[in-house]
């Protein structure tokens, strides 16, 4: 995964957490968006998305 995606989907994640928790604190939208923004941090710290990998994207190598 280029390093512009992974920066992005982890700062993607970080707003999701945020807006989940803080503009809807307390229902389970608010909990669904907070634990999206946590895969989407997950996948941008460790550079690798089960689910590119399901349907078969694949980057040149550098």
């Amino acid at each position: 995964m280029p390093g512009w995606e992974r920066a992005m989907r982890t700062v993607g994640g970080i707003l999701m957490i945020a807006y989940g928790l803080m503009a809807m604190s307390g229902t389970t939208s608010g909990y669904l968006i907070a634990a999206t923004g946590a895969v989407a941090i997950a996948t941008g710290f460790f550079g690798f998305c089960p689910m590119c990998a399901m349907v078969g994207r694949r980057l040149p190598s550098p």
